[in-house]
């Protein structure tokens, strides 16, 4: 508990200090909270587009990928409130030798490293992901238990927990080679994905995308929930795969830090 506590404040103490460089720079919040609003309304729009000329889509109505959409962008959102900023200035920071300020901080390297900075444009912006999931669940009819979104939550979790690993495995590799910018692209291309039916791939899409990089499963996960009910093959998988690529990034992060070195040696 006295090391939960411990990692809690050292997480308070990043966010207050995050969220004060914002007030300094409100015009800087309002610019990329209004990037961010007018990137999600395009993807919304594309839905609606889309629906116009077809019923469905790989067996999804409009408002059930208006829902798999907003989790997706609800998942991202999140992401990029926490994570995003300090996942991708690390690699700069390990180019630089400006890493050295996170191994003199007190306690775990990764955790420093990879939640010093919060963007609270992108958390801001959560709330419109939420409420285009709210709104698409009542067109729909839905009326999910506590249970539901209870396991709803967990699976959202789960989602940012993945994304989160995938991005410090992109970044990872600036312990080892010059520059990481080609990898880092690559996530950009996945994360694409996300927006996506699971129907809609079959064979080796299917087995890339959904069981070997799980960036489809990661929101088709939580919408299902939300749509079928419980599903405790859905809900153990993404559980397992969250464990599993979380693991990894902790392992592969730590093998790139002992290769690290200091701008002092």
């Amino acid at each position: 508990m006295d090391s939960l506590a411990h990692y809690a404040r050292l997480w308070f103490t990043s966010a207050r200090y995050s969220i004060m460089r914002t007030l300094m720079f409100r015009g800087d919040f309002f610019v990329w909270a209004l990037v961010e609003l007018f990137w999600m309304g395009v993807n919304l729009l594309m839905v609606s587009v889309i629906y116009q000329h077809t019923a469905t889509v790989a067996g999804w109505t409009k408002y059930e990928m208006m829902l798999l959409v907003g989790t997706s962008m609800l998942i991202q959102r999140f992401l990029m409130g926490f994570f995003w900023s300090s996942i991708f200035e690390m690699g700069r920071n390990i180019r630089s030798g400006h890493f050295d300020f996170y191994l003199a901080q007190p306690g775990n390297v990764m955790f420093t490293a990879t939640t010093r900075k919060i963007d609270p444009d992108s958390l801001i912006n959560s709330l419109v992901a939420t409420s285009v999931v709210i709104y698409s669940a009542r067109q729909l009819g839905l009326h999910p238990g506590a249970l539901d979104l209870a396991l709803y939550v967990l699976l959202i979790a789960c989602g940012v927990i993945i994304h989160y690993s995938m991005l410090v495995l992109c970044i990872a590799p600036a312990f080892w080679i010059t520059s990481v910018q080609g990898i880092e692209g690559s996530y950009f291309t996945l994360s694409e994905f996300s927006r996506l039916p699971r129907q809609a791939f079959h064979g080796l899409a299917n087995m890339a995308f959904v069981w070997i990089l799980p960036v489809v499963v990661v929101s088709n996960a939580p919408a299902s929930i939300l749509l079928h009910g419980f599903d405790l093959q859905i809900v153990g998988w993404l559980l397992a795969i969250t464990v599993i690529w979380f693991t990894l990034a902790v392992v592969i992060f730590h093998r790139g830090l002992r290769r690290y070195s200091s701008a002092s040696s």
